[in-house]
C-alpha cells in the first residue's frame, strides 16, 4: 500500500492575508512619518524644489589660425559668464578651433541657444550654424541673431578707436563732440570680412550708420577685406575724394585678431583700431541676444534664427 504524503502547513486564511497587508501599510506610514523627522524629533523642513536649469548659451564663433584669437573668444566668454554666472555657456567654433560647434553640442543636453559671434547675416547664421543644429536633434535649441548690427558694437568700436589714437574728448554733437575742430577733415573706414550676402552688406552698413552717429557725424564708409566691395584701399580713396583725407582711420569690425583683421590694418594711412574682442559691451550684447532670443520663441527643432 503505497503511503500518502503527509500534509504540510495549511496555507493561511483570508483575514491572515488582509491583517499581513495591513501590518505592511502601517509600517510603511510610521517610517514615513518618522523619515520627516531630526534626530532630536523636530519636524524636518521640506528640502526647496530644484530650480529649473536654464537653457545653455553657447557661443559660437568664426575660428582662426591666428592663437591669438583662441585666447581673445576665450576671454569674452569669460566676461559673459561673469556677467551671468547663473547661466551655462559653452563655446564652439565654425571652423579651425577647438572646440567645434558640433562637438560642444553633442556634449549637450536638454536647452540650449546659440548666440553667433558674428557680425551680420551671412552663409554661416544662414547654413553652417542651422546645419549644425539639425545634425543635434537630441537637443532642442533656439538661435539668436548675430551681434551686429547693434548701438552696443558702436560703443566698442568707439573705444577701439580711441584707445588707436582717435580723439575721445568734444563739443556738442554727439560722444566725440562733432565735426568741429580737428575731426572737420577726417574719416572712417569700417573694415568687415566681407560676403557675397546682401543682407551681410546691408548690416555692414548700417552698424557703419551707428558709428558715424556716434562720432558725431564723421563719414564711415565700409570697406572689405574679400568677397565684397569697397575694399578698404578703395574706401580710404573715396574719403580722401569727399575731403576726408587729414584723419582717415580703419574701424577693425572683426570679433577677434585674424588675418582679415591684420589685412585690412595695413591698408590703414593712418590710426587702426583692434579687434572688438572682449570688450564689456559686446559680452553685454551677447547676453542681450541670449535674452532676446528666450523672450522671442519658444524651443524648436530645427533651429529658428530669432531677434534678428
Amino acid at each position: 500500500m503505497t503511503a500518502l504524503p503527509h500534509p504540510g502547513p495549511a496555507a493561511p486564511s483570508g483575514p491572515l492575508d488582509s491583517t499581513a497587508q495591513l501590518m505592511t501599510r502601517i509600517t510603511a506610514q510610521l517610517s514615513a512619518q518618522l523619515g520627516r523627522l531630526n534626530v532630536g524629533g523636530t519636524r524636518r523642513r521640506p528640502r526647496p524644489a530644484t530650480p529649473h536649469r536654464p537653457p545653455t548659451l553657447v557661443a559660437v564663433a568664426h575660428g582662426s589660425r591666428d592663437p591669438e584669437a583662441l585666447r581673445t573668444v576665450t576671454a569674452l566668454v569669460d566676461r559673459v559668464r561673469a556677467l551671468r554666472p547663473d547661466l551655462p555657456v559653452r563655446l564652439g567654433h565654425v571652423e579651425l578651433n577647438d572646440p567645434l560647434l558640433a562637438d560642444t553640442l553633442a556634449a549637450l543636453h536638454g536647452e540650449a541657444v546659440l548666440v553667433p559671434l558674428l557680425l551680420g547675416r551671412g552663409y554661416h547664421i544662414k547654413r553652417d550654424l542651422p546645419d549644425a543644429v539639425a545634425a543635434a536633434p537630441h537637443l532642442s535649441v533656439r538661435m539668436a541673431a548675430p551681434l551686429g548690427p547693434h548701438p552696443l558694437l558702436a560703443e566698442a568700436l568707439h573705444t577701439r578707436l580711441t584707445e588707436a589714437g582717435w580723439p575721445s574728448g568734444g563739443l556738442a554733437g554727439g560722444p566725440s563732440g562733432g565735426l568741429s575742430g580737428g575731426l572737420s577733415g577726417a574719416g572712417v573706414v569700417l573694415a568687415a570680412a566681407g560676403s557675397r550676402d546682401r543682407d551681410s552688406a546691408a548690416d555692414t552698413a548700417r552698424t557703419a550708420a551707428l558709428l558715424s552717429a556716434r562720432l558725431g557725424g564723421v563719414p564711415v564708409l565700409p570697406g572689405y577685406a574679400s568677397a565684397a566691395a569697397p575694399t578698404v584701399a578703395e574706401a580710404v580713396r573715396a574719403l580722401t575724394d569727399m575731403g576726408r583725407g587729414r584723419r582717415i582711420a580703419v574701424a577693425s569690425y572683426f570679433a577677434a585678431p585674424g588675418r582679415f583683421a591684420t589685412q585690412c590694418a595695413a591698408a590703414a594711412p593712418s590710426i587702426a583700431s583692434g579687434p572688438l574682442g572682449d570688450h564689456p559691451a559686446v559680452a553685454r550684447l551677447v547676453v542681450h541676444r541670449y535674452e532676446q532670443a528666450l523672450a522671442s520663441a519658444p524651443m524648436s527643432h530645427p533651429a529658428v534664427t530669432v531677434g534678428v
